[in-house]
């Protein structure tokens, strides 16, 4: 009926997640660092909002994403949070806050969970699958991430394909395979050929989402500043851009510098008035005083 808003759409939820992938229904991820780009991808009907560490490189302007700290994360996905009322929000555990032991995995991932988070996400397999395990007993979701794993990346080296061959894609399925086996509820497979994200796809069970892993998977995620143009520098082949918001920005910026300098801005319409009587009083008063 027209005149009548729409009803809000329904939560998100895990038991959504899989039910898409059973059904074959793409799902959408993107990342997300503040009150705004979690508000936005939210009112853009996105399944997943993950606030992820790459928040160190392409926001923060760290080296790389091992350089973002735990409460950095954490403030992120506090205001990711309030944006967000439809999607599910995915905390990134950023490196070092999860690896040693099965306690601290714990920890973290209570913080990210106390703060609003749907589930948290781990890189790696191993001893990960472990910690992950254990997040899960905790009550706590896990999405898993095997392929490319960028909190293993220094500072300068490339970030290349980390399979290209046999062994290596029958050791990536392995690995995906013990996080489904610890339980995680969706796995994202990063920079891998599609022909093995295919491969991968059909030996587990639960919704593998792909970020450069071809078009077999479940659901894709790309990080948003990159889709947006608002990152410098090279760009993953994978990356698709629908926007260049960095040019408008800048043109935006530019022009009103111009208006400032020309003294076109502001204008009278930009200014607040006062009640004439008012301000006959503050001149007496000003001129009183001497």
């Amino acid at each position: 009926m027209s005149g009548v808003p729409a009803a809000p759409a329904a939560r998100f939820t895990i038991a959504d997640l899989a039910a898409r992938a059973r059904q074959r229904v793409p799902i959408v991820m993107a990342t997300a660092y503040d009150f705004v780009s979690g508000s936005a991808a939210d009112a853009a009907g996105v399944d997943l909002v993950l606030v992820g560490d790459s928040a160190a490189t392409v926001m923060l302007g760290l080296a790389t994403t091992r350089d973002v700290s735990l409460d950095e994360m954490l403030m992120l996905a506090r205001a990711v949070r309030r944006g967000v009322s439809r999607a599910l929000v995915v905390g990134d555990l950023p490196f070092g806050t999860y690896e040693a032991s099965d306690a601290q995995a714990v920890e973290t991932a209570k913080r990210f969970a106390g703060i609003g988070c749907d589930l948290v996400k781990m890189e790696g397999a191993g001893s990960t699958a472990d910690r992950a395990r254990a997040v899960i007993a905790a009550g706590i979701p896990v999405m898993g991430h095997v392929g490319l794993r960028p909190q293993q990346l220094l500072a300068g080296e490339p970030a290349r394909v980390p399979v290209r061959t046999a062994d290596a894609a029958l050791e990536l399925i392995a690995d995906a395979r013990a996080l489904e086996s610890a339980g995680c509820v969706a796995i994202v497979l990063e920079a891998v050929p599609a022909a093995v994200a295919e491969r991968l796809v059909a030996r587990v069970r639960v919704p593998v989402i792909g970020i450069g892993a071809g078009g077999a998977t479940a659901g894709q995620v790309l990080v948003t500043y990159d889709l947006l143009g608002l990152t410098e520098g090279h760009l993953p082949r994978f990356v698709k851009q629908y926007a260049s918001l960095k040019r408008e920005m800048i043109g935006a910026i530019e022009r009103y510098a111009g208006d400032v300098r020309e003294r076109r801005f502001p204008e009278p319409r930009h200014t607040y008035g006062m009640d004439a009587a008012e301000l006959s009083e503050l001149d007496r008063r000003l001129g009183a005083g001497g």
